[in-house]
């Protein structure tokens, strides 16, 4: 019996998703998003990676706009090092944004928590996105 992936949550800035092949996915909504909104989502991002083994994390960003700078620093100083320590993140399978500035704020921060030493793909196709997070260690 095949189990639907669960909605874990959900805010304007996108859905926290409990995807039952054993991973989180992130799905950024298109729009502005606002600092509370943000973060709020961000929080429970860390709260479903820790209620699960693997620290494998889907990120859909194909809709998403660029993160802010503000954004960034919060994502490198304060949520990405809680992710590792708090939520075990140690995979993440990026869905490219559409928008190519999107696509270099990505970049910078991935660079900018370089020492965190995750492990980061970008893929176009979702099937090729969840089959990579797949084949990485639990």
């Amino acid at each position: 019996m095949e189990t639907s992936p669960l909605i874990y949550f959900a805010n304007p800035v996108g859905r926290v998703i409990d995807n039952p092949q054993g991973f989180g996915r992130l799905i950024y909504q298109p729009g502005p998003r606002q600092t509370e909104d943000f973060r709020g989502f961000l929080s429970h991002v860390i709260r479903l990676l820790a209620s699960r083994p693997g620290g494998r994390l889907l990120i859909d960003q194909r809709q998403m706009q660029p993160f802010t700078a503000e954004e960034q620093t919060y994502m490198v100083q304060e949520w990405l090092p809680r992710m590792v320590a708090d939520g075990g993140y140690r995979y993440g399978s990026v869905l490219v944004a559409d928008n190519v500035f999107a696509r270099l704020a990505t970049a910078t921060v991935i660079t900018a928590a370089r020492g965190l030493h995750l492990t980061y793909q970008y893929f176009e196709r979702e099937g090729d996105a969840v089959a990579w997070l797949l084949q990485q260690p639990t």
